[in-house]
């Protein structure tokens, strides 16, 4: 069977792990990627002979080819054009800034490329806002998905496995959020908390994506980098009690979910950082949401649990379901997402 031949535009937190992604997959064809400028990470992979994971050459493309000269300069080896990778590839993942894959649209609609969206882009620029469990038939041989913010997308993976087990009829939600990724001086050096108004957009997000489960949600802003942190309050539909026990018998199942507890070693948002860069893992990335025991408790009916989401990798394996998805190379959710799960060796610790 011949590989799907995929592009990544943007070469940014998010790009740089998806190419990663794609390369890492052994149905996939890593064509490309794009940037904009000699950017640290263009950089360090140029010192490298442009190879990423795997072997595979990172071929780069530029969006203005009129700043070639800059990277000429560096020594930086240019394979030609953002529209040329285009017309190249069977999915292109959008990883740009925010905004600019509305742009991109154009682009990919005249060539007849399809193409799938990280969180930061509004839903209206895609046919499908996409999640890997939640809603994976609806993006079956659609021209363009939006994947869901990080928050969102761990978020999902947890209540819908409750859901799936259970059936669950609403969720409460409070997001302790990182104000920012690591090495982003952009929003300055605080020392304070940040409100916003509720209900954060990420239990909107939950809604859209699962239009059969009630959610609210607050939102807090934190001065640190190195994850997320949401607690979940889960309510079961028609009265049912979910124990403590069944829930993380569920969660311990779930290949994307990692359990943990604090006797562990696992105090917090930094311990998952500090596991992932032990255990070798390429940037310190970690593709599981982290989901301490400790935090599972009972109140009343209801059951309510904690979640790390580790930002910058977290979507990773959610858009490579996308691109299985678009291009139907598996039909069903359970089939595509063990697919990625393989080849990202997520999971792989559960016995």
């Amino acid at each position: 069977m011949e590989k799907i031949k995929v592009g990544v535009a943007g070469y940014g937190t998010i790009g740089s792990r998806l190419a990663d992604g794609v390369a890492l997959q052994d149905d996939m064809e890593l064509v490309g990627i794009v940037g904009h400028s000699p950017s640290l990470a263009i950089r360090a992979l140029a010192e490298n002979d442009m190879i990423g994971v795997n072997g595979v050459e990172y071929k780069l493309y530029l969006v203005d080819m009129d700043l070639k000269p800059r990277f000429d300069a560096l020594g930086i080896p240019v394979e030609g054009s953002f529209e040329e990778l285009c017309e190249k590839v069977d999915v292109m993942l959008d990883a740009s800034p925010g905004g600019t894959g509305a742009a991109n649209k154009a682009i990919y609609e005249r060539l007849g490329v399809k193409a799938i969206f990280q969180g930061g882009e509004k839903n209206s620029v895609a046919d499908v806002f996409f999640h890997g469990y939640a809603n994976y038939d609806l993006g079956l041989g659609k021209q363009f998905l939006k994947l869901t913010s990080c928050n969102t997308t761990g978020l999902i993976r947890a209540v819908d496995c409750l859901d799936r087990k259970f059936g669950i009829e609403k969720v409460a939600i409070t997001i302790i959020r990182r104000v920012a990724d690591p090495g982003d001086y952009h929003r300055g050096l605080t020392n304070a908390l940040q409100m916003e108004k509720a209900p954060s957009h990420q239990a909107v997000d939950l809604m859209t994506i699962m239009p059969h489960i009630a959610a609210t949600g607050i939102l807090v802003h934190t001065p640190v980098t190195h994850g997320h942190i949401i607690t979940v309050l889960a309510t079961a539909k028609d009265g049912r009690k979910i124990t403590r026990e069944e829930a993380i018998e569920a969660f311990r199942a779930h290949p994307r979910i990692r359990t943990v507890t604090i006797d562990e070693g696992f105090k917090g948002n930094a311990s998952f950082f500090k596991y992932a860069r032990d255990l070798g893992n390429r940037r310190a990335d970690m593709y599981e949401i982290g989901l301490w025991e400790d935090s599972v408790v009972e109140s009343g009916n209801d059951i309510m649990f904690a979640i790390n989401i580790p930002q910058e990798s977290v979507t990773i394996p959610e858009t490579i379901d996308g691109v299985r998805a678009v291009m139907q190379m598996q039909t069903t959710s359970a089939e595509a997402t063990a697919a990625t799960n393989k080849n990202l060796k997520i999971g792989r610790f559960k016995k």
